[in-house]
């Protein structure tokens, strides 16, 4: 028995860290709270579906934006800079989009907020595996 217990615990500790948390980036971007959050940590070559959610000062929810995220990979050598566009799609409360990184390696992160013909912007940087 005393076995036994010890494998469940370790096959639930192994579990706990095989299952790996969203990408999440909280940021002021002006006069609104931003919530970003990415399905895979960390975010992967290919698809990774990106989730923001946009708080007025008052703490309500912002549905009545046009958010676009931009990102991009600098050039090096014998490459060219890589530079993506997605615009997110409101449902509910979160804009939704998705991102494809081509390519392992350090992406810069624009999460643009246009609302009444102000645009501000959130940036952040991942490390696609």
């Amino acid at each position: 028995m005393k076995r036994l217990t010890v494998l469940t615990i370790i096959l639930l500790l192994i579990a706990g860290i095989a299952y790996a948390k969203d990408y999440e980036v909280k940021k002021k971007a002006g006069e609104y709270d931003v919530e970003i959050k990415i399905d895979k940590n960390p975010p992967v070559v290919g698809d990774n579906n990106i989730e923001i959610e946009i708080k007025d000062a008052s703490g309500k929810y912002m549905t009545d934006a046009k958010v676009r995220i931009e990102y991009s990979m600098p050039a090096m050598p014998g490459m060219p800079a890589m530079n993506y566009k997605a615009d997110a799609e409101l449902k509910g409360y979160e804009y939704k989009a998705k991102m494809n990184l081509s390519m392992s390696g350090a992406w810069n992160v624009a999460v643009k907020i246009t609302r009444g013909g102000k645009t501000t912007t959130v940036k952040f940087n991942v490390d696609a595996h």
